[in-house]
């Protein structure tokens, strides 16, 4: 295969970031800046879409919300190609953080790191990432004896993994949701309940 016909997936994923490479806790990454320049020196024209949410009254967001957590969503284009990274707006322990709490730094810094991500889903270091968001689309971890059950509460990392797998299978139906949810990992009490509740019908609407 030619230089000039090679899927951009193959080719990206060749990119060698070897000393680029930055370390935080017991991760590595690459930071956005870095792999803006690499997807741009292999791939020049490629685009950056920051989605947002439009109001009814005229007002722009650039994140979106189930009415407590928030969320970013970032699209990568590289050769006609879009792959879109949504990723949850986090405290630096990466719990979510509430709607009313939210700044302008917080949601900025998830987008740079859903761009990150959306630049890794078209091949440029992907394999940092291996490992690191595993999570269930169809349904929860096997049960562990004496690992399980687990209460759901919101802001949590669980919190976050409920909704991703809500939004991964909202086709299922809520209860189906629910009853595989309770079943096999989470106890939901009545306030919790309401509020997948509430994301859930947010999910129906296509917000």
């Amino acid at each position: 295969m030619s230089k000039t016909n090679e899927n951009p997936f193959v080719k990206l994923a060749k990119v060698n970031i070897k000393g680029k490479v930055e370390k935080k806790g017991n991760f590595d990454y690459l930071s956005w800046a870095t792999a803006w320049t690499l997807l741009q020196i292999e791939y020049p024209g490629s685009t950056r879409t920051i989605y947002k949410r439009h109001f009814e009254n005229g007002d722009v967001v650039n994140y979106f919300t189930d009415g407590r957590t928030c969320w970013v969503s970032v699209g990568i284009t590289v050769n006609g190609v879009e792959h879109i990274d949504e990723l949850p707006i986090t405290d630096n322990r990466n719990n979510s953080i509430h709607l009313n709490k939210i700044n302008s730094f917080d949601i900025n810094t998830a987008i740079q790191r859903a761009t990150a991500k959306a630049i890794a889903m078209h091949g440029l270091g992907l394999q940092l990432w291996v490992g690191q968001d595993i999570i269930a689309t169809t349904s929860p971890p096997t049960k562990t004896v004496g690992e399980w059950p687990i209460k759901l509460e919101f802001g949590t990392d669980n919190w976050q993994k409920v909704l991703s797998f809500m939004a991964k299978n909202k086709d299922k139906g809520l209860k189906k949701i629910i009853d595989i949810l309770t079943e096999e990992k989470y106890i939901i009490e009545k306030t919790e309940h309401e509020d997948l509740e509430v994301y859930f019908k947010t999910l129906s609407n296509g917000k």
